[in-house]
């Protein structure tokens, strides 16, 4: 049965401040878990003003004091930006605090741009050829210490923090694979490759310790209304975040424009038709349809939604409207003789 979960990325609204975000971010958390969803994640990323999720480690804390049962995550860490060590010593933490709730995502880009780079790790000269080599350390940290081991993470050693391998090209999935690894790939904003990741990873999975069969969650976007009308009005600060971005002027998320499409000139009207990343958008029979299709098309063992809409409690109802679309899903793929949709 096709699992769902939450990729929150902490968005920093236009009028409002960090703090505000990651109060936000703890109310959906908590909804999200009211609402059954099976993980909660949050994300890695640098010198961006729209987004207040940067000292990861921290806000999963925050996230994981607030609720309950939840899983809550990372989705993900960019190692190249951290030791391996530091990285087992804060997620050991986090599960000596949380047992069996936390999850580690790692990704091998570095979540910022070039500059910021450089001020996170003070050189450049690790290259893609590192990124396999740090997933095993750490890996090796979170596992039980051997005889004679001279650095062990404390806490960490023994709590075998469950790894994920991100990634939105071809190379995450045929390292996730070669470790025997779950798979996390990026389709909500890099689907190009997606089809072709998948399909090298479960062909080429090779089975281990922690995954005995291959996994996959993809993201998807969602944007939950109570018509299609409200939806494409709710979408319009996600189609102007794109277009700021493209433009490389990146802002705090902006408030929704009636008829945006209207106002915008044939330049930026192409741009927005580079937006082919998927997405259901509308009532909970949009999203039904559109969540169904894309499992039948990908396979997908779990969706991690993702949703940008400035309004907060727009936002909450949105993933409130998936989970009944989730739930409609989950009864079919269950009992599909009996199954009546609403």
């Amino acid at each position: 049965m096709t699992r769902f979960s939450v990729l929150d990325l902490s968005p920093v609204v236009q009028g409002s401040t960090p703090s505000n975000a990651l109060r936000n971010s703890l109310d959906l958390a908590q909804h999200a878990e009211q609402l059954a969803y099976n993980r909660y994640w949050v994300a890695e990323h640098h010198n961006m003003r729209g987004i207040a999720s940067a000292a990861t480690s921290i806000v999963i804390c925050h996230i994981a004091t607030g609720t309950q049962e939840i899983r809550v995550g990372a989705g993900g860490i960019m190692l190249p930006n951290h030791a391996p060590l530091v990285i087992a010593e804060q997620f050991g933490t986090l599960a000596s605090l949380f047992p069996d709730r936390i999850d580690l995502g790692l990704g091998r880009a570095p979540g910022s741009d070039q500059i910021t780079a450089h001020a996170l790790r003070r050189t450049l000269n690790g290259s893609a050829e590192d990124f396999p080599r740090d997933v095993v350390e750490l890996h090796h940290y979170l596992g039980a210490p051997q005889d004679g081991q001279r650095v062990v993470a404390t806490p960490g050693a023994g709590t075998h923090v469950p790894l994920w391998i991100l990634g939105s090209s071809l190379f995450g999935a045929q390292l996730a694979a070669m470790l025997g690894l779950p798979f996390a790939f990026a389709s909500h904003f890099a689907p190009a490759m997606m089809a072709e990741a998948i399909s090298i990873y479960r062909d080429t999975f090779k089975p281990s310790e922690t995954l005995k069969q291959p996994y996959v969650m993809l993201g998807f976007n969602i944007c939950g209304a109570e018509s299609q009308e409200e939806a494409n009005y709710l979408r319009s600060s996600s189609k102007l975040s794109f277009l700021n971005m493209r433009k490389g002027t990146p802002t705090l998320l902006p408030p929704p424009v009636a008829d945006l499409e209207d106002q915008l000139d044939d330049l930026n009207r192409s741009l927005l038709k580079q937006m082919n990343n998927p997405i259901a958008s509308g009532t909970v029979d949009d999203l039904e349809s559109g969540m169904s299709a894309f499992i039948e098309e990908t396979g997908a063992d779990e969706l991690m939604l993702v949703c940008s809409i400035y309004e907060h409690a727009k936002r909450v109802r949105s993933f409130e409207i998936a989970a009944d679309a989730a739930r409609r899903i989950q009864t079919r793929q269950s009992d599909p003789a009996t199954y009546i949709s609403a």
